[in-house]
Formats: C-alpha cells, structure tokens, sequence
C-alpha cells in the first residue's frame, strides 16, 4: 500500500519560502542554520534531524524520507549539507545525482568540512590544507567551539562577507561540488536564503 503524503493545506501557509535541509553533522550544522529561522516569520529553514548517520547515503535517505512525509511545494528548496572530508567521489556522486533530478534539489559541500565555512566568517580562509588547519583556524576566532555553536548567532555582516568570499574561491563555479581544499558551496544556499529574506521583509 503507499504511504500516503502529507500536505498543509493551502490557506496554513505561514512562510513565503522554506528550505528544507538534511546536513552531515548533528549538532553544529543544525545550530548554525536556525539562527536563519529565527530572523523571520516568512521564510522557514527546517533541519531533518532522524534517523541518524552522517554518512552520504545516510544524509540522502534522511531527506528522502521526510519528503515521502511532506512534499515540498512551489518555491521551496530542499538541500543536502555534507563535508568532503574523506568521502569519495562515488558517495558523493549519489548525492549529486538527487539533486539533479529536480530543480529545487541541491547539494551544499564544504571541502574539507563545514567549519571551512564557518571560517570565511572572519576570513578568507586562505592556505586551509586540511580538517585539522580547518579548525585550529577558527578557534582564532571563536576559542570556545567545540564541535558545536550553541547560542552563537552571526551578523548579517558577517554572513555577506563569507558569502563573498565563498563565492570568489568558486570560480568558475563548479557544476557538481569543490574538489579542492579550502572552498564550499554552501554560500549557494545562505545566499538564496538571505535572498528570500529580503524579499519578503
């Protein structure tokens, strides 16, 4: 028998746009995103939190899921949030290949992983060789992190400026996901939501 979907009816709608993330890590990613959905009432990011696992399949299976549960609707995005960290190019392939299949599917890498990200908050993030830079890298900054954010919330300063410089390391851009150290792609998603905000603030 199917598994019937769930759906809101239509006039329940409280947000002009929603993105709907599965992210590798379960703790710091999770964090760092709802501070977007806490900014405002019309645009809703939501963070599949179950089953657990961080492998790629296992990032891709959560989304899967929760979309047999709740279909996305007209605008709204779905994204897949996962570090390059030791993951091979098969692994990652699967993921890339979801996200092609439809237009509001998306795939967000940070290589080596998402502190990289995190990073280009305070920097350019230049001369990062792998995970271990990555992090001694952002204690500089935020010399309590440990493998978590809590409460921390970025300025909207903050948030443009690692966009920029995500983007200037991402040239040309690439089609699939950041084969070098020191680059991400999750600026792609910040950037739509920031986008969505503006629009409808």
């Amino acid at each position: 028998m199917r598994r019937r979907r769930f759906t809101r009816p239509l006039g329940n709608r409280r947000y002009g746009k929603r993105f709907v993330l599965a992210t590798e890590g379960e703790r710091t990613e999770p964090q760092y995103f709802q501070q977007f959905d806490r900014q405002s009432s019309n645009v809703s990011v939501f963070c599949v939190r179950k089953p657990a696992g961080n492998a790629p399949r296992q990032v891709l299976r959560r989304m899967v899921n929760h979309l047999e549960r709740e279909d996305l609707r007209h605008g709204d995005e779905a994204w897949l949030i996962v570090d390059k960290d030791h993951w091979s190019d098969e692994q990652l392939g699967e993921l890339y290949r979801w996200a092609c299949a439809a237009p509001n599917r998306h795939l967000g890498l940070s290589n080596p992983k998402f502190e990289y990200w995190l990073l280009l908050h305070f920097e350019n993030g230049v001369g990062i060789r792998s995970a271990r830079d990555c992090e001694q890298r952002l204690r500089r900054y935020l010399p309590d992190y440990r493998k978590g954010l809590d409460t921390r919330e970025f300025t909207r300063t903050q948030v443009e400026a690692a966009v920029e410089r995500a983007r200037q390391r991402d040239q040309p851009p690439c089609a699939d996901w950041p084969r070098d150290v020191g680059s991400t792609t999750v600026y792609r998603l910040v950037a739509g939501i920031l986008c969505a905000q503006d629009a409808h603030s």
